[in-house]
């Protein structure tokens, strides 16, 4: 019966190509969990290290789309050209915005 369903899931899964989308990165991503969350014995920083990839790489993929224009970058993302600004510092992605430039 479980095989059942999950034929089904997966069937109806393929026909929304969000879903499956979703479905492949929650693959990806429970594999990056597993090799960051052995902390040992300290304070899990899984999701703040996670979510810091994932948007590290939207904005490399946001600055390579539109030519290194921030302002486009940020509307390809559609978040405020000031708000990319500040992510972009905070994530590190500017020092290689920069290196990219030389």
């Amino acid at each position: 019966m479980r095989s059942f369903k999950r034929s089904v899931e997966n069937a109806a899964a393929r026909s929304n190509p969000a879903a499956v989308i979703e479905d492949v990165l929650e693959k990806k991503i429970e594999d990056i969990a597993t090799l960051l969350s052995e902390t040992g014995n300290a304070k899990s920083r899984l999701y703040d290290e996670v979510l810091a990839m994932v948007e590290r790489s939207l904005f490399r993929i946001a600055l390579m789309r539109s030519n290194h224009v921030k302002s486009a970058a940020a509307a390809y993302l559609g978040i405020n050209r000031n708000t990319f600004q500040k992510k972009m510092l905070k994530l590190g992605v500017d020092r290689d915005f920069e290196r990219s430039q030389e």
